[in-house]
């Protein structure tokens, strides 16, 4: 009986070992299979370019090859350093001197590609030239237009011409009957400021002054030797559009004035009906 026992025994710690052996197995074959899975991923990443041993890793774009910064940006980077200790073997050689060149370059410079030239007047607006050339053009035009005045005494007023643009246009009081404007054509014969009037009839001075009949300023076109014509202010505004000088053109003071800069001596003034 004791025999049997021990069989019995010994039968069970058999069957029991050969059970571990087997989980031991399984749990080995679900480690290895698990690593297995991880791994798979990481060696995909590695096939990544740059991953290699003596790849490039830099970015070519990051060192701003071909860029080139507009005259009101002011940068305040540091100038790039050169690493001579990182040189990457599969690259070209030409690269390698692009990237040397462009750690040289100082930094209140643009950066080009080669074969890129930069003008000058990139930045600049481009409207600039094409508009300032017609207008320096036109403005010599007028320079060399010549100014007319022409007083029409049907309308009562001055039109002064540079060429054939009315440049200014003046309300005016002119001859009264018997003392009519003469008509045709003219030149301003003198100017003068602050002007001394004599009447005609009575011979009575009159001095300069804001009450003077002559007002701040005289542009002569007419005399025969004697008597003379021309523009001149007056302080009796509200009698500008009538006939009531004596062969005169009245003007307010403001618009003499006006008048007296847009002229000169030798300006041709036309007077018609």
């Amino acid at each position: 009986m004791a025999m049997v026992r021990n069989e019995s025994v010994a039968r069970i710690v058999m069957f029991l070992c050969f059970g571990t052996a087997i989980l031991s197995l399984a749990v080995h074959w679900r480690v290895t299979s698990t690593l297995e899975k991880f791994e798979k991923p990481t060696s995909a990443t590695g096939n990544r370019p740059g991953s290699f041993p003596g790849k490039f890793a830099g970015s070519i774009g990051q060192t701003a090859l071909g860029a080139s910064t507009p005259p009101e940006e002011n940068t305040q980077e540091k100038p790039a350093q050169k690493t001579s200790n990182v040189r990457p073997d599969n690259m070209s050689g030409q690269v390698s001197q692009n990237v040397a060149e462009i750690t040289d370059v100082p930094k209140n410079m643009r950066l080009s590609a080669p074969g890129q030239k930069q003008k000058q007047n990139e930045y600049r607006p481009k409207f600039f030239l094409p508009q300032f050339l017609p207008q320096q053009k036109s403005s010599n035009k007028l320079e060399v237009m010549k100014t007319e005045v022409v007083v029409d005494l049907s309308d009562r007023r001055t039109y002064v011409y540079t060429g054939n643009i009315v440049m200014a246009s003046y309300p005016i009081a002119v001859g009264k009957q018997g003392w009519e404007t003469p008509t045709g054509s003219f030149e301003v014969r003198h100017k003068q400021h602050d002007p001394i009037w004599r009447h005609p009839i009575t011979g009575k001075i009159f001095p300069p002054g804001a009450d003077s009949p002559l007002g701040e300023r005289w542009i002569g076109f007419w005399s025969d030797g004697r008597n003379e014509i021309g523009f001149h202010g007056t302080p009796d505004i509200h009698l500008l559009g009538t006939a009531i000088s004596h062969g005169c053109l009245r003007m307010r003071n403001a618009d003499v004035r006006l008048l007296y800069e847009q002229v000169k001596v030798g300006t041709l003034v036309t007077v018609r009906d």
